[in-house]
Parts: C-alpha cells; structure tokens; sequence
C-alpha cells in the first residue's frame, strides 16, 4: 500500500518596499513636503514617496527569494527609477 506523501509547505508574508532613487526628481515627495512645511512641521529635510506591497506565499523560502526578485525587477519597480528592499516573514 502505498502512503501519500504530505509536503508542509509554510506560508510567508514578504514585503516589497519601492522607492525612487535618491538622484530621481520625486514630485509627490516635493508636495508633501511643502505641505509639511506649511503646516508648520519643521525639521522633515527630504520625502520620498513610494510604494508598499506585501504578498502572501506558500512554498519553499529557498526557491521563492530569487522568483520575488526577478518579479520585483522585471514587473513589480522600473530599476531604472526606483529602488526595492525585500522583507520576509516566516
């Protein structure tokens, strides 16, 4: 007889933070923090505004980092103008 053979896959959150590269004109940054300054929030000296995103995932951490990366570079952010950070959770 035969015994099914049960794989226990985890579940993982990561997070992908994307923002643009310090040397890229962020105007969304710019308007907020004019409209700190004019609310009298002194101190903030730069914004920069990006994107959050967090996927739910069930598998392998091993063989999931490097397919996250590729879909980060080739769909998730514009490598030319943004930067990502990576977070996983197990």
């Amino acid at each position: 007889m035969m015994v099914p053979v049960r794989f226990e896959w985890q579940i993982m959150k990561v997070k992908i933070i994307i923002t643009p590269k310090k040397a890229v004109l962020d105007p969304q940054g710019q308007a907020v923090l004019n409209a700190l300054e004019h609310m009298g929030y002194d101190g903030v000296k730069d914004v920069h505004v990006g994107r959050f995103l967090e996927l739910e995932l069930s598998g392998d951490k091993a063989s999931m980092e490097s397919r996250i990366e590729e879909a980060c570079h080739r769909f998730l952010s514009n490598p030319v103008i943004e930067d990502y950070r990576v977070e996983w959770e197990e």
